[in-house]
C-alpha cells in the first residue's frame, strides 16, 4: 500500500483527535499549536493510517501517540520515525525520550538507536507535562532516550 507521510497542520486538528482516541490514547495537550509537532501516515486517499507526535521541553523531547494502523509495513514505520528525528532536529532538539509498557518492542526501538534509560535520568521539565505525568505513574513503563 501506497503511504504518505507529513506533518499535522491546524486542518488536521480533529481528524487526529479522532484517530487518537478510537486507539485510546489521550489527547491531553495535542492544540492548535501542538498539532505541527505531529506526523501523519496516511493512504492516497488522505485517511491517517498512522502517527507520531512530540512534546517539546526546551533541547529534549517525549515522542508520544505512536498509533499505525494495522497492515502498515515496517517500513513505513521507520521512515515515521526517520522523518520525526529530522523534525526534531530541525526543531532544535538535542534528545528524543519514548515511553513504552510493551517490552515486545524494545527490539524495535533499540533497532531504531534508542536506549533504555532510568526515569531519574529524565529531564526535570517533564515534570510539568500532564502527559508525562500520567505516563510516570504506569507502573511498567520502560523509557529509552535517543541522543541526535
Amino acid at each position: 500500500m501506497q503511504a504518505i507521510i507529513r506533518k499535522a497542520n491546524q486542518e488536521d486538528l480533529g481528524k487526529l483527535r479522532e484517530f487518537l482516541t478510537r486507539a485510546n490514547l489521550g489527547t491531553d495537550g495535542l492544540n492548535e499549536v501542538t498539532v505541527e509537532y505531529f506526523l501523519l501516515l496516511e493512504n492516497l486517499e488522505g485517511t491517517i493510517r498512522g502517527s507520531l507526535g512530540l512534546e517539546v521541553f526546551n533541547e529534549s523531547g517525549m515522542l508520544r501517540s505512536l498509533v499505525v494502523s494495522p497492515g502498515q509495513a515496517d517500513k513505513e514505520i521507520f521512515i515515521l520515525f526517520e522523518q520525526m528525528v529530522k523534525l526534531a532536529k530541525e526543531k532544535g532538539m538535542k534528545n528524543l525520550f519514548l515511553a513504552t509498557n510493551k517490552s515486545v518492542a524494545l527490539p524495535f526501538f533499540e533497532l531504531m538507536g534508542f536506549q533504555k534509560t532510568e526515569r531519574e535520568s529524565l529531564p526535570t521539565e517533564f515534570n510539568n507535562s500532564e502527559h508525562i505525568r500520567h505516563v510516570l505513574n504506569v507502573d511498567n513503563s520502560l523509557f529509552l532516550k535517543f541522543s541526535l
